[in-house]
């Protein structure tokens, strides 16, 4: 059933609404385009109403349009009052004055505020400011909610998945889901935990079950999106998409995702293709212990890091000739070895694949790249698609990605424009930059 874009609310009522109204009014607003549209107009409007009744709900409007400063300013000219000092408070959080906002649900209290929701709102400022200690502590005065309050429990987990607890801020998602079924904060999170733990099959159902409310929890939806494609239910995927921007048509990571499902949906995926590949890359993975080489040799290439037949495939003859004790007997040897299998050396170097094995005399700044270069691809701390799409490609270092073009990472399955500006600005971030064709 339809869902009708209509707050029951009015902010600029005669009356000031409830915070719990106020919530209300702001999952309203940010429900759809056209809802912020014609919210901001209305705020707009009573900009130039001085008076202090004017400028607290003018204050918080512009909070709720996320215009922080200016809703800061607004609220110090209104009335004391619990409604004032609690956005004050959100305001200042979000502008990074911890201290303040503090101090601000302090006063709040003063005014009658709910110390319950007062006690979680510090908790959050605490653990937004990476106070944890402090956070422990507020919510430790707040424990006689425990089993009682989903909010509690809510801010709980945040609290403890900040610090890395996530078996136990899995519980407490839990906990708060089993107090109030449709907390979707809760439901988020924990199938966000889910989708981080490879538990794809759960982290589906949570984000469907967000997918089903209002309003439009648009993170989920691309999220869901991510999940579906992934499992190459293409269709499914674009629905989550299409909803998305039935509300916000100027949404831009949805129009890219649009993009990129569509591109999924035609592409064609070779799949005896793709087992010759994975055949191939298990033979390169094979390790040189592997193979009955003399000791010398088998000394001489693992002082160099030599350490599968790939990486012999990186190297030259001349470089390898080049190293402290390797001499003809041993190149000779290890020829004969790559013959025996259809391979030789510099064999990879002539389809344009850089050489992983550096010059023994390289100088210290060439270690420094080295070192970076030979980094794991998960520093790169990137989302689940762009991690997947690395994975198919069997790229697990930063070496190896900065050795493809931008076409051939277009080229596989699933990955698109989104995944790939998120690499680009990646290892941008480090000085590297993936290979150009001259």
């Amino acid at each position: 059933m339809e869902q009708i874009l209509q707050s029951q609310f009015n902010l600029f009522a005669d009356e000031l609404p409830s915070i719990d109204q106020i919530n209300g009014i702001c999952d309203y607003v940010h429900s759809s385009e056209r809802s912020l549209i014609e919210f901001s107009q209305q705020v707009e409007e009573n900009t130039s109403n001085i008076s202090q009744k004017a400028c607290l709900a003018t204050g918080i409007g512009l909070y709720i349009l996320g215009r922080d400063s200016e809703a800061a300013n607004k609220l110090a000219k209104a009335k004391d009052c619990k409604e004032k000092f609690m956005y004050l408070a959100f305001a200042s959080r979000r502008l990074g004055k911890f201290d303040e906002a503090i101090e601000h649900l302090q006063m709040s209290l003063k005014y009658g505020a709910d110390p319950l929701t007062a006690g979680l709102e510090k908790t959050a400022t605490y653990r937004l400011a990476l106070r944890y200690e402090e956070a422990q502590k507020e919510i430790k005065k707040l424990s006689n909610f425990e089993n009682v309050s989903a909010d509690y429990h809510y801010q709980l987990g945040r609290l403890q998945e900040s610090q890395g607890l996530y078996e136990q801020a899995t519980d407490n998602y839990k906990k708060a889901l089993e107090l109030l079924p449709d907390h979707c904060q809760a439901l988020f999170h924990l199938a966000y935990r889910c989708d981080l733990s490879g538990d794809e099959e759960a982290a589906i159902d949570y984000y469907k079950q967000i997918a089903s409310s209002w309003p439009v929890y648009v993170s989920a939806l691309l999220n869901l999106a991510v999940l579906y494609e992934d499992a190459g239910q293409f269709d499914k995927a674009s629905r989550c998409i299409d909803k998305v921007l039935k509300y916000h048509p100027n949404h831009q990571r949805a129009i890219l995702f649009k993009k990129d499902i569509d591109s999924s949906k035609t592409m064609f995926y070779d799949e005896e293709k793709e087992r010759k590949i994975s055949y191939k890359t298990q033979i390169l993975e094979t390790p040189i212990s592997d193979f009955e080489l003399s000791v010398r040799s088998r000394n001489c290439l693992t002082k160099m890091n030599i350490d599968t037949l790939g990486d012999l495939l990186r190297i030259s003859e001349s470089q390898l000739l080049s190293y402290k004790n390797f001499g003809e007997t041993s190149l000779r040897e290890i020829k004969i070895m790559l013959e025996t299998k259809g391979l030789y050396l510099g064999m990879a170097l002539e389809k344009d694949h850089p050489p992983v094995v550096e010059a023994a005399d390289t100088d210290v700044a060439g270690e420094k790249d080295d070192a970076l270069l030979y980094k794991p691809i998960t520093d790169l701390r990137l989302s689940v698609r762009a991690r997947k799409c690395l994975e198919r490609l069997n790229i697990c270092t930063l070496a190896e990605l900065t050795s493809k073009t931008e076409a051939e990472l277009l080229g596989v399955k699933n990955f698109g424009v989104t995944s790939l500006n998120e690499i680009k600005k990646a290892i941008d971030n480090l000085g590297l930059s993936l290979r150009e064709l001259d």
